[in-house]
């Protein structure tokens, strides 16, 4: 069954910059919307950056700029750049992964509904 686990996650201070790993495994074919997503303390669910099976990508509003995600192929890993950190940055961060269609028609967010890791603790102080 598809297992998508995630690491990089921890401590740093405002400012700095740490990288999110998500290693999928049995996610079969190359059709795929993947993406981040956070749960911030006391706030919902909200997605991070999204990538398509064709290379383009979405980001919310608070982390464009500073936020990169891209995907290394011959590793089925997702991965999230994070810079420029700040405390508004704590979460859980997930990845997760659904039919590209999502990502066609901006819906990025319904993935979260298909496949999704455990998660990985992002403290930004």
């Amino acid at each position: 069954h598809v297992q998508l686990v995630e690491s990089g996650g921890g401590s740093v201070q405002a400012g700095g910059s740490l990288r999110l790993s998500c290693v999928a495994s049995y996610l079969t074919g190359d059709d795929y919307c993947m993406g981040w997503f956070r749960q911030r303390p006391g706030l919902e669910r909200e997605g991070v950056a999204a990538l398509d099976s064709d290379g383009s990508t979405s980001y919310a509003d608070s982390v464009k700029g500073r936020f990169t995600i891209s995907q290394d192929n011959a590793e089925n890993t997702l991965l999230l750049q994070m810079n420029i950190l700040s405390p508004e940055d704590t979460a859980i961060y997930y990845c997760a992964a659904g039919p590209s269609i999502y990502c066609r028609r901006g819906r990025s967010r319904e993935i979260f509904n298909y496949y999704r890791g455990q998660g990985t603790q992002v403290t930004v102080s």
